[in-house]
């Protein structure tokens, strides 16, 4: 709705939430198309827009990539808890409980899929977005709005919105607790007070790092204040709280429950309590050594620069924040930057790692965007534009082109530079351990036997290689396939298919009496190509031009 006009100033800030001009500013035609796309920006289909436009990249061909090592790994201990009835958390493995409990419902619910595995991560995501424009409470509509368009259509954001691990959880915890804390500060009713102690709850139930948003978000205050006393802000004083001392009791009492219920396996492993304060011990171990994930301080600033340009743009607005003359903006601005700061002490960094730091930074984006367009808004129109086209571009390129295609990285980590700009563009950081698409040579035909006739989920599989994930997960549903490291081997190697290791083809192969269709299959980078066989009366259906390329020493 429109608001009264506002009084002319001379330091810049947000415009106000307004169709109308303000006094002092360029007289701007009603018709004028930036004008135009600024109240449509706040309309009600724009909202149905966004969540459409973030929902739409996020499901479009879900299984379009293999799982991950992480997602097997994951499926696997969702596995462990059907066999045990609970999740036992081990403080060394640094993820709360919570991503394991919603996958086991998930998996029990709709069995074992890619797209089911991944789909409550989706919903995450998306509910990531609905959080952004719900900041419309404490910031104006459009920085909200154009937060979340933004966060919609980020490379980033949809990559491993895509993906089911538990950095979704914690972005869109943190993004309910910031929420919650502002909304104290401007607005003070009992909703607030629920989203802060929900997202903080949340996050202890995600992953170990919550401590560094909780500590950031602290100390940001006194600087806020700082900020406050240095250039006047619009919003100084607090709201009247509203909430009752009930109110805090109850929030108190849940969230405890919550972190209770599922960090003791739902009251069946009570030591699970003790990893509370164990992980962390654990995790300043990894963190300072880096256990072959280290990277170079400026690595999240490499990944944006490569990917989240409207994401730069809010870094960059970061410097210029005593120009915003909310406070709110002000101190999200401090909060955002000390999180950076602080994730680039760490050692150990991996890249699904960003989506949690760095949302912030699209609200500052979209808060830039108004200061400038307060006085100019047809060139601010264009740029903005272009930085969102810019990452609709490459969000559609590494989500549906690329989204399996490893690429060393180019990056120089001593000279910290890349080694020139065909380098920099052409590798895809994002595309981090991801599984090679090879591994669709053996789920492809052999989950569709299944699917044909469920006797074929008794096939015999040996697969006679290490750390064969995500394929332990995968196929979780055959009976009768082994798993082989080192020395091991089956007393009898004959099998319906196998995957065999690259040193161990010749001593396999010597062994083998049956003729057998072949492929080498690489599973992940940095792994040896294995060789994989399908037992020729079983797969030739799906070969019917070959003729089997090992014939086996029976023949």
């Amino acid at each position: 709705l429109p608001m009264k006009p506002q009084p002319p100033v001379t330091k810049m800030r947000i415009a106000p939430r307004t169709s109308r001009a303000r006094k002092g500013a360029p007289a701007v035609s009603a018709r004028d198309p930036g004008t135009s796309l600024l109240e449509f920006l706040e309309s009600r289909q724009m909202f149905w827009i966004i969540l459409g436009v973030a929902a739409f990249l996020r499901i479009l061909l879900l299984g379009i990539k293999p799982a991950h090592f992480d997602e097997g790994i994951n499926g696997w201990f969702v596995d462990q808890m059907a066999k045990s009835g609970f999740y036992k958390y081990d403080p060394t493995n640094y993820h709360g409980p919570l991503h394991f409990y919603i996958l086991f419902v998930a998996q029990n619910l709709f069995g074992r899929n890619v797209w089911v595995l991944r789909m409550p991560v989706v919903l995450g995501s998306i509910a990531c977005v609905w959080v952004a424009m719900s900041y419309e409470r404490v910031f104006p509509r459009r920085v909200a709005r154009l937060a979340a368009l933004a966060m919609a259509v980020s490379p980033g954001f949809v990559f491993y919105g895509r993906y089911s691990i538990h950095e979704v959880w914690l972005q869109l915890f943190s993004m309910m607790f910031m929420l919650g804390l502002i909304g104290l500060w401007k607005v003070g009713k009992t909703r607030d007070l629920w989203f802060t102690g929900i997202g903080v709850a949340g996050m202890i139930l995600t992953k170990e790092t919550y401590i560094i948003h909780l500590g950031c978000a602290l100390l940001a205050l006194p600087l806020a204040y700082l900020s406050m006393r240095l250039t006047p802000v619009e919003d100084p004083r607090p709201a009247t709280q509203t909430w009752t001392r009930q109110d805090l009791v109850v929030l108190i009492a849940v969230s405890l429950g919550a972190i209770i219920f599922f960090y003791s396996g739902t009251f069946l492993h009570w030591n699970g309590l003790k990893g509370l304060y164990r992980t962390f011990d654990a995790w300043f171990k990894t963190g300072s050594s880096g256990n072959g994930h280290e990277k170079h301080w400026s690595y999240w600033l490499m990944l944006i620069g490569r990917y989240e340009w409207p994401v730069a743009a809010g870094l960059i607005g970061c410097a210029l924040c005593q120009a915003f003359r909310l406070l709110t903006i002000r101190y999200l601005a401090i909060t955002s930057v000390g999180i950076l700061m602080a994730y680039s002490i760490v050692h150990y960094k991996t890249p699904w790692c960003i989506i949690s730091i760095v949302w912030p930074f699209l609200f500052i984006f979209g808060a830039l965007f108004l200061v400038i367009a307060a006085t100019d808004l047809r060139r601010p129109a264009l740029l903005l534009g272009a930085l969102l086209l810019v990452s609709l571009v490459f969000c559609v390129n590494l989500n549906f082109f690329r989204c399996s295609s490893f690429t060393e990285t180019a990056w120089n980590k001593d000279e910290n530079v890349f080694q020139n700009a065909a380098d920099f563009f052409s590798s895809e950081p994002y595309v981090y351990v991801q599984t090679y698409n090879d591994i669709f040579e053996l789920t492809r035909p052999l989950l569709e036997l299944a699917r044909q006739n469920p006797t074929y989920y008794h096939l015999v599989g040996h697969l006679i290689r290490p750390s064969p994930y995500p394929l332990p997960w995968i196929l979780g549903d055959f009976t009768r396939v082994g798993y082989y490291e080192h020395d091991n081997l089956p007393p009898a190697l004959d099998a319906d298919f196998l995957l065999v290791q690259e040193d161990k083809i010749a001593a396999v192969e010597a062994k083998l009496n049956n003729a057998y269709y072949t492929e080498p299959l690489t599973i992940r980078p940095y792994q040896d190509t294995s060789k994989l066989y399908l037992r020729a009366s079983i797969f030739r259906r799906f070969f019917p031009d070959r003729v089997p390329e090992f014939a086996g020493h029976s023949r």
